[in-house]
């Protein structure tokens, strides 16, 4: 985190005003590390009849079998009751499972008690959710995929589709740009949060441009580690972790050597793994433990969710290794992040006489997005 010589730093809520509860599943089966195991328990529930159905189904008091509900906006999904639901399984779509796990979602409205459609409305490739943590270090994430991350609220930088209208508080832009001399873009904006958000969720803001530079210059780094868009990452001086003996076909424990650098998956070794990639935590739970217990955790047997993959799919196992660059290149940023100040600040009393702040409360609701049709329950026409 930054230092700071001031108390008087925005929150968050109010410089992007615009947020969201995650989506609640209600039921983990629905999403997989895989999109193949989905599809079979999709299978399995569809050839399931009456009471067998609906005990796979695993009802809640948002969600049965017979609930009518609409589809997904963007999604072509069946919109008959789940009860009578038959057909292939809907296409996966990737998400954000947890921190820094991409798993797959069946997104069918019928699945999920809430589905949170104002954010399936804005989600397209030019969207970038902002979700909260508070963590030491990492108050937000950021992804490109659609979060169901709990229980942090979600700040999508933009209130429509196709990277349009941002959310930032109305006036901000334009502020910043009288102070640094060049107005700053909307993902600007979010590098320099995503860099220096603080605990508490405020941000202190500069209006010193070489100041604001170096943190927009950090801010931007993280995004496209977190967002992996684009170039793979690599280790610094060409060093890259490898698969050095063979995974076992179904790994069940995973233990870390920090002298050898090595992660063992059973008798399975990758190296090198940094100490930073092994240590890095989000919110007191070490990442790297928390995708592997995700992939490799007993489900109940006779559940949907305890379908799954025979064999240690090859594909967790590149995903690993990128993982593991992500989360090392991340920590190598956090003394830059510490090092970064904050000269000239650019106060909440500040934004406050120069009616940035307060937002009106139009800014903390959902925009209205029309250019999609959206079927509703039993097939009829949605109005939104």
């Amino acid at each position: 985190m930054p230092s700071v010589t001031h108390d008087d730093a925005p929150p968050l809520a109010d410089l992007m005003p615009w947020s969201v509860a995650p989506p609640r599943l209600g039921r983990g089966w629905p999403t997989a590390p895989d999109a193949a195991s989905l599809k079979a328990r999709w299978d399995a529930l569809v050839k399931a009849e009456g009471p067998d159905r609906e005990a796979l189904f695993q009802p809640t008091r948002s969600r049965t079998p017979h609930s009518a509900v609409g589809q997904l906006p963007g999604q072509a999904t069946g919109t008959e009751k789940l009860v009578r639901a038959s057909g292939p399984c809907p296409e996966p779509v990737r998400v954000l499972h947890a921190p820094f796990d991409e798993q797959w979602l069946i997104p069918d409205h019928r699945l999920i008690d809430a589905a949170r459609p104002e954010l399936w409305r804005v989600a397209d490739e030019r969207q970038v959710f902002a979700v909260e943590t508070d963590a030491p270090g990492l108050a937000l994430l950021a992804t490109s995929l659609l979060p169901l991350l709990r229980p942090g609220r979600v700040r999508p930088l933009y209130r429509r589709p196709g990277g349009t209208e941002p959310n930032l508080a109305p006036g901000l832009l334009e502020h910043l740009g009288s102070r640094l001399g060049t107005e700053p873009s909307p993902l600007d904006v979010l590098a320099w949060v995503t860099a220096t958000a603080r605990p508490g969720l405020t941000v202190p803001l500069t209006g010193d441009a070489a100041a604001w530079a170096r943190g927009v210059e950090v801010g931007h780094r993280m995004l496209w580690l977190m967002r992996r868009d684009g170039e793979r990452p690599k280790l610094p001086g060409g060093r890259r972790p490898y698969v050095r003996a063979p995974l076992p076909s179904r790994p069940l424990t995973v233990r870390y050597d920090r002298d050898e650098e090595s992660l063992f998956l059973d008798e399975g070794r990758i190296s090198p793994v940094p100490p930073e990639a092994w240590d890095f935590e989000v919110a007191g739970v070490r990442v790297l433990e928390q995708w592997f217990t995700a992939r490799t955790a007993r489900a109940e047997p006779g559940t949907l969710a305890a379908i799954g993959p025979a064999t240690w799919p090859q594909t967790w196992t590149s995903e690993l290794l990128e993982l593991i660059t992500v989360l090392a290149l991340l920590a190598e940023l956090r003394p830059r992040q510490e090092e970064l100040t904050v000269p000239d600040p650019v106060t909440a009393a500040e934004l406050r006489k120069a009616g940035v702040l307060p937002v009106a409360d139009g800014a903390r609701r959902p925009a209205s997005v029309l250019n999609g049709t959206e079927e509703g329950p039993e097939g009829q026409l949605a109005l939104i």
